[in-house]
């Protein structure tokens, strides 16, 4: 899922810490007074222990959460709420595999295509109990087309998901059924090794039904807002500030060291990091927020800054129903034209690598990419060629769209410096918020558009289907391709990795050779902590989890 606000991602905290409140029903006790030796004064009671102080974490989300309803969620600042909010029949664990959640165990039929999950006693954040049926109702409640979830696509591997949300099959066909209120069985369309993967993953969390089918908007406010995970939201003033508290009815209360955790929500990184360093928030940067490119040689020397490389993709997305980029070598001239490392060097400067394929090192098909990055000569003959195709002479207006970042912003003017000089174009810039940005995007309304997609889990198909389909929730670009479809399809029934592996990388292949996508660069997280927070779970997809955190 993921996709990243910045993919250098945002956060900020702005509220003071909270004070140690009096405890109350202590058992009471007397002590004998004696006379003091050697003194005609009355020895006073031993003083009662100091009162422990709530662990407050704080943080910056950098902008508003789209959403915090699991089964709408795409993006990398709504799955970090979801995350804390939320749990699964599985959890990613600080060793980065999967781990029993709800579910406390499970079946595989011997085909691999039948899971039987027993689940634990486990409730809501309000104390109501969490059952099968929950499960079975959020997963087809996100493959219904009504409720148009863009991430709908991740619930294909269940029998009959992909069939169902095209209307094709009825709901009651769809492979997952609550046996009773402890049990839950899943049916595949093929078997999935990464399944278990996917169970810990937002689009597979658990939904109220009551509360949902009485308030649509439940998801929208703090009052009505209601999970089963780690933390509940005990406030959310939009565009300011969200706050977080212990569930106290979450099934493994006892792992979660954290009284609260507060975001502030501020877009600007200069001031994140002066917040950072004034002692008002506890973390600045990765994965909820971005440092200032600025500030990163200094930290890098002061030995401040941590980096982690991390499975994802900084890339342009193509409107290739739009001239001038309905033209595969244009778009393809645009893509050569650009120098990534200079990028990397002068800009982000926190080791990135020069992304000329679309899937990530850690899972890659073709470790050495598929074009050459900066080459300048053939993006000039491929303008050419492109504009003779299409009967122009001049290129119509193009603009670049981002959403509000720092690093967006300065990566966006390079780039359009790098056009003008090697290709002779104009580009406008266009910046937006957000939540405003993401549905320009999946309506259409731009040229080109940047996006990061982040791994939801550990398979090179993650980053290749998101262009299977024309209309599929996260394919901006419009682009589909009959082969690439085929390819991707034959995947999901190959049993033997090594052909499976070619037969992505032929996909891959294409996907380069059509280009509806610019790869740029593959992504690191870099941020700045106090020493005394601990714990905090960053993953190898980039995913954050606050569960084992702790301020000590």
């Amino acid at each position: 899922m993921k996709k990243s606000v910045f993919a250098l991602v945002s956060s900020v905290a702005v509220l003071g810490t909270a004070l140690a409140g009096c405890g109350g029903g202590q058992q009471a006790t007397t002590t004998e007074q004696k006379p003091a030796e050697n003194t005609g004064q009355t020895q006073q009671p031993a003083a009662a222990p100091a009162e422990k102080k709530p662990q407050v974490l704080k943080l910056n989300l950098h902008s508003e959460p789209p959403t915090a309803d699991p089964g709408l969620s795409e993006d990398t600042t709504s799955a970090a709420i979801i995350r804390a909010t939320f749990d699964g029949l599985t959890r990613i664990g600080p060793d980065n595999k999967p781990q029993p959640s709800v579910a406390e165990s499970y079946e595989l039929s011997e085909d691999m295509l039948t899971y039987t999950f027993k689940l634990r006693d486990t409730k809501w954040a309000n104390g109501e109990p969490l059952t099968a049926h929950d499960f079975e109702y959020a997963w087809k409640r996100a493959l219904d087309p009504n409720t148009a979830s863009n991430y709908a696509y991740q619930l294909y591997y269940v029998k009959n998901g992909e069939a169902y949300n095209k209307g094709k099959a009825s709901r009651d066909e769809v492979g997952v059924k609550a046996l009773d209120d402890k049990t839950l069985e899943v049916k595949l369309e093929n078997p999935t090794p990464f399944f278990l993967e996917l169970t810990a993953f937002p689009t597979y969390f658990p939904v109220n039904k009551a509360l949902l089918e009485s308030n649509p908007k439940w998801a929208g406010e703090a009052k009505t807002h209601l999970g089963n995970g780690p933390f509940k939201m005990e406030s959310w003033e939009h565009k300011s500030k969200l706050v977080l508290v212990k569930n106290e009815n979450y099934w493994d209360k006892d792992s979660v060291k954290l009284d609260r955790i507060e975001f502030a929500m501020v877009e600007d990184e200069n001031t994140e990091l002066s917040m950072f360093e004034n002692g008002e928030i506890d973390w600045a940067g990765a994965p909820t927020s971005a440092l200032p490119t600025d500030a990163i040689p200094a930290l890098k020397e002061q030995n401040k800054i941590t980096t982690q490389p991390i499975a994802g993709t900084y890339w342009y997305k193509f409107n290739v129903e739009k001239p001038p980029f309905n033209n595969v070598k244009i778009r393809k001239a645009f893509a050569y034209a650009i120098d990534r490392q200079s990028l990397i060097d002068n800009i982000l400067q926190t080791g990135q690598i020069p992304a000329t394929g679309a899937v990530p090192p850690s899972m890659a098909l073709k470790p050495d990419g598929y074009f050459k990055d900066n080459d300048v000569e053939t993006a000039k003959k491929l303008l050419e060629e492109g504009m003779k195709e299409l009967g122009i002479s001049k290129l119509p207006p193009i603009t670049l769209s981002y959403n509000t970042s720092e690093a967006h912003q300065k990566i966006a003017a390079a780039i359009q410096d790098q056009w003008k000089k090697n290709l002779g174009v104009e580009v406008k810039l266009e910046n937006k918020e957000w939540k405003v940005y993401l549905e320009d995007m999946h309506q259409g309304n731009f040229q080109v558009g940047r996006m990061g997609w982040l791994g939801d889990f550990n398979d090179p198909i993650n980053f290749l289907e998101l262009y299977r389909d024309k209309d599929g929730g996260n394919n901006d670009t419009r682009w589909e391709h009959p082969k690439y479809k085929e390819l991707l399809i034959k995947s999901n029934t190959e049993s033997d990795p090594e052909a499976r592996k070619k037969i992505l990388a032929e996909a891959e292949q294409i996907l380069m050779d059509e280009m509806p996508i610019m790869p740029i660069y593959f992504y690191t997280n870099s941020w700045v902590q106090k020493e005394n927070v601990k714990g905090v779970v960053i993953g190898g997809l980039g995913d954050v989890d606050w569960k084992w955190a702790s301020v000590e």
